[in-house]
């Protein structure tokens, strides 16, 4: 079995997307049995104050544009799979249909955050309007999905009040399995045996986007960005292969210089 692991993607408005199309490619040519979403798709910045227990502020048309940015990059991430779908099937050919996963992030979970906070926004908004259900098999956030022995969720709550665990290191001397995580920027690999010997693996990798971030430093965005392919799969054993972001803009881009 493999997995291709796409870590936080942070789509907003006035960002750029091109990243999301090559992702789209490395599963045409990867050709992964699963794809896995860890979360925070959506960036969903007109909710950040929600994110403060009694705020009632709200305002439609900002909701409204993170909504279809995340929609935007979306398509995007989803149209060459999409085309090679069609021209299989018009080719007469075996479609090839990964199973599609996608574990909503504590960016998404603003929305929830939000009606949990200001009751009369209660069927106004949802984490339906990003119609993720159309294309992926969708988990709440911090439900995690376990396939052949990995264990993968937006990030992993296991320290003091549901904090995430801050390492790699402390997901495997913590659960004791392999297990996958994103959330926190950059690259994280640890690794550890099970009690019969066999190897696990936890990695954290929580960032696949072109932008920087305005809450951090220069040296902070500097952090490692890219796609995560799990090769082998076997009972919580896998080869991690690590694609740079760098990497995936030589391979597949028209566009020769950095966004």
């Amino acid at each position: 079995m493999r997995i291709l692991v796409i870590p936080d993607t942070q789509v907003k408005e006035g960002v750029s997307m091109e990243h999301l199309t090559w992702a789209g490619k490395a599963i045409c040519e990867y050709r992964p049995d699963v794809v896995v979403h860890l979360g925070d798709h959506a960036d969903m910045p007109s909710l950040s104050s929600h994110d403060v227990k009694g705020s009632k502020y709200f305002e439609g048309l900002r909701y409204q544009k993170d909504i279809e940015a995340a929609k935007e990059g979306m398509k995007m991430l989803l149209d060459p799979l999409k085309e090679l779908q069609k021209n299989q099937k018009e080719a007469k050919h075996k479609v090839y249909k990964p199973r599609m996963v996608l574990t909503l992030g504590n960016h998404e979970n603003r929305i929830d955050r939000a009606v949990n906070n200001n009751p009369m926004l209660e069927g106004l908004i949802s984490t339906k309007d990003l119609e993720y259900e159309k294309d992926w098999e969708t988990h709440p956030f911090l439900h995690p999905v376990f396939i052949n022995g990995v264990g993968f969720n937006h990030y992993w709550p296991v320290g003091a009040m549901g904090r995430p665990a801050g390492t790699a290191a402390a997901i495997i001397s913590k659960l004791h399995m392999s297990c996958v995580a994103g959330h926190q920027q950059g690259k994280q690999i640890a690794y550890g045996k099970r009690a019969d010997g066999k190897p696990i693996c936890a990695i954290i990798a929580g960032s696949y986007y072109l932008h920087d971030e305005s809450y951090m430093d220069q040296l902070s965005n500097r952090h490692w960005r890219g796609l995560v392919v799990l090769n082998d799969v076997q009972d919580g054993h896998f080869d991690e292969m690590m694609l740079s972001i760098e990497y995936l803009q030589r391979k597949y881009s028209t566009n020769e210089t950095n966004d």
